[in-house]
């Protein structure tokens, strides 16, 4: 299928990629517009998803924005490659399991393309990896479907500042922590976003 790829260099303001987003999909409900994946990074924000709680903010000082998108309370910012899309599931099977699924594989894929192991958890929604025993969040993942069309997306963590986290309990999961790929592995990671590209269309053809 037509997935229009974007890659953006610059930094985008989260409230604008939401908007951009949000047109999308009426365009391609419409049937004005092409699929979407979009490749990007946003400056420091927090996040609440549709089920966070008040609770996992464990600073009250930091603002949390809130989204539409699934899930519970995360931080996006440099050094982390946020991938969105718009993907239109009438087209594809009407299935929010298969989905997840493809976004996960999707993530293990691309991970392996630099020797790093990462899993699924049935409990926990994201990606995962063992670092000396302990298990870490490597990419935390975020949907919202409106009349079939999937959107918003998911994260990749790769040199962000994990310190921002210790200020809210990640996606509400209390006994885990999270990690970067620079912390597991000394790589050069700019090829990123033509490895993540290759596998989501090898996913979502």
């Amino acid at each position: 299928m037509n997935i229009e790829v974007k890659i953006s260099k610059k930094k985008i303001n989260y409230e604008k990629a939401m908007k951009i987003l949000e047109n999308r999909v009426k365009k391609v409900i419409n049937g004005e517009k092409p699929e979407l994946l979009w490749i990007l990074e946003h400056n420091t924000i927090y996040t609440g998803g549709t089920n966070y709680k008040e609770n996992e903010i464990l600073n009250k000082n930091i603002k949390v924005f809130k989204t539409n998108r699934g899930g519970k309370i995360t931080c996006h910012g440099p050094g982390q490659k946020v991938v969105y899309f718009v993907l239109n599931l009438n087209k594809r099977k009407k299935d929010i399991r298969i989905l997840i699924n493809k976004i996960e594989n999707c993530i293990i894929k691309t991970l392996k393309s630099y020797q790093i192991k990462s899993f699924p958890d049935k409990k926990n929604i994201g990606i995962w990896v063992n670092n000396k025993g302990k298990v870490k969040k490597i990419a935390a993942i975020g949907i919202r479907v409106k009349k079939w069309i999937a959107y918003h997306g998911f994260s990749i963590n790769i040199s962000n500042d994990l310190s921002v986290y210790r200020n809210i309990i990640p996606c509400g999961i209390i006994d885990k922590t999270v990690t970067n790929l620079v912390s597991l592995k000394k790589k050069n990671f700019k090829g990123i976003n033509k490895t993540i590209i290759r596998n989501f269309k090898f996913y979502f053809k």
